[in-house]
């Protein structure tokens, strides 16, 4: 559906619309298909970019692949060679529930608190 004010400004026109519409109405230049091979051309690069990061991402983690097994490896072998009493912590070092609950609680508030200052 089209618009009543656009109706009607095309069946008012006065001169200097007129005068614009022989202006611009001309017929299109032959440009023995020059813009088609812009916009191809500035398809394709749209097409490279947006698969430049994936194919790099992809690549570089099969690079990466290899020495990030190593270094868990070494890891892996690090702490076969710790002893076994700096590893074991005692239970009493270990957050129990409640603060747990009372920080995430307090973290919830503190959130809330500044969506609600935001506005």
């Amino acid at each position: 559906m089209t618009s009543k004010i656009i109706n009607m400004a095309e069946k008012f026109k006065d001169a200097e619309d007129r005068l614009l519409d022989t202006l611009f109405a001309s017929e299109s230049i032959d440009d023995d298909g020059f813009s088609d091979r812009i916009v191809s051309r500035i398809r394709r690069q749209m097409w490279i970019r947006r698969l430049t990061l994936p194919v790099a991402i992809l690549v570089g983690g099969a690079i990466a692949l290899k020495p990030a097994t190593q270094v868990l490896n070494v890891g892996a072998k690090l702490l076969e060679a710790m002893p076994q009493e700096i590893l074991a912590m005692p239970e009493v070092t270990l957050p129990q529930l409640p603060i747990i609950l009372l920080g995430v609680t307090l973290l919830a508030i503190g959130a809330l608190t500044a969506r609600m200052l935001e506005e």
